[in-house]
Formats: C-alpha cells, sequence, structure tokens
C-alpha cells in the first residue's frame, strides 16, 4: 500500500481525531453523536498513522508532495 498523505494532511488529521476523541471522552457530546464522532476521530488518526486515505483513492488524488 502506498500513502497518499503529506506531512500536513497528517498533523491536521491527528488535530482533529484527539479533539473529536476528547468531545467524546470529556462528555461534551453524548448519545449517538458522541459515538459517531469518536469513531471518526479514531478513523482520522489511524489514516494519518499510515499515511493512506482510501477516500482519495477514486479521485486519484494526493497531498503527498513527490
Amino acid at each position: 500500500m502506498f500513502q497518499n498523505m503529506g506531512l500536513y494532511d497528517r498533523i491536521i488529521r491527528v488535530v482533529v481525531g484527539l479533539v473529536l476523541g476528547g468531545l467524546y471522552l470529556g462528555g461534551v457530546v453524548e448519545g449517538t453523536t458522541a459515538i459517531v464522532l469518536f469513531v471518526i476521530g479514531l478513523v482520522m488518526i489511524a489514516t494519518s498513522a499510515i499515511g493512506f486515505c482510501p477516500a482519495y483513492l477514486p479521485f486519484k488524488f494526493t497531498t503527498k508532495e513527490k
């Protein structure tokens, strides 16, 4: 699997993922919304960790510098 995410893309995803996780863990959001936001946060952190975003594939999009 190749990487299609650049450094800034990965940093932004980690920050957003941590914020979403913090909202869930801090009890700021509740119920189904909290679970959905937490899962989205986990996915953002996971894609950032591996440097690959499957949503970019159909559009042949990459933020990684060559």
